[in-house]
């Protein structure tokens, strides 16, 4: 069932997502060559705590297999949800980070590509097509339109490249839970609700600079490109009420690109 979210719901998730916005502002300019993963996911969770949030993303899951970080950091063929350790970032790595705040109960979910020092022309191209398709994505936003308009134009403006797009994987409903329903496909495919008032839900194109298949690391987290050519994802939450479409985190592809 999908939660439509009131106006005091949707300002809650609206202050969280500036937050976490705030959050990569400052986190972005740290991810370079010869950083460890574990020191960001250090950094995530004393700013969150700081700022008066709880990390989302830390203890989700089953209860058999928790995430253990605060933040995904996910590099170069990891397409989601990698887990920080001691590895450390080198020169032409693609870093994915996926990262949610629970602030008073309200949820945010945001996703960047970063470039760590000089990458490859075609891995460049590759993440900036990825965060365009995120924008057509979001253009396609209407209330009183149908879901899977999204999904056909994220596919719409990546299918020319010959990208894989990631189909097990894909946006959702968040503000009061993590993952809430609908899910939101890259392509189209599933089921095609109406887009209603109160929809709060995260758009987040996984983009793969090679086939769209994927495999599962046996930490049960952590996902890859099954032929381990590199990903590109980014995300963001938007909302919808009183007819109007509003991208509730903020634009970082400035700071990035």
């Amino acid at each position: 069932m999908i939660r439509l979210k009131n106006e005091k719901q949707i300002n809650g998730i609206r202050t969280s997502c500036k937050m976490l916005s705030a959050m990569y502002r400052e986190l972005i300019p740290l991810v370079k060559p010869g950083i460890q993963t574990i020191d960001i996911d250090m950094w995530v969770r004393d700013w969150i705590k700081k700022s008066g949030g709880k990390p989302a993303f830390l203890g989700y899951g089953k209860k058999n297999n928790l995430f253990p970080a605060s933040i995904c950091v996910s590099i170069n063929e990891e397409v989601i949800h990698g887990i920080p350790s001691k590895r450390r970032i080198r020169e032409g790595d693609l870093v994915s980070l996926d990262c949610g705040i629970n602030l008073d109960g309200f949820i945010s979910d945001q996703a960047v590509s970063i470039e760590a020092g000089k990458v490859s022309k075609e891995v460049k191209q590759l993440n900036k097509i990825t965060c365009e398709s995120l924008y057509k994505g979001l253009a396609a936003v209407k209330a009183g339109d149908r879901l899977l308009q999204i999904a056909r134009a994220v596919e719409g403006h990546v299918k020319p490249y010959g990208y894989g797009i990631v189909k097990e994987f894909c946006g959702h409903g968040v503000g009061l839970e993590l993952h809430e329903e609908p899910h939101v496909p890259n392509s189209p495919h599933g089921a095609n609700p109406k887009m209603n008032n109160g929809m709060v839900f995260a758009i987040e194109p996984m983009i793969n600079l090679g086939t769209d298949d994927i495999e599962t690391l046996d930490d049960e987290w952590t996902i890859v490109t099954a032929d381990n050519k590199i990903s590109s994802h980014w995300e963001h939450t938007v909302a919808i009420f009183e007819g109007k479409t509003e991208v509730l985190t903020d634009p970082l592809e400035q700071l990035i690109l």
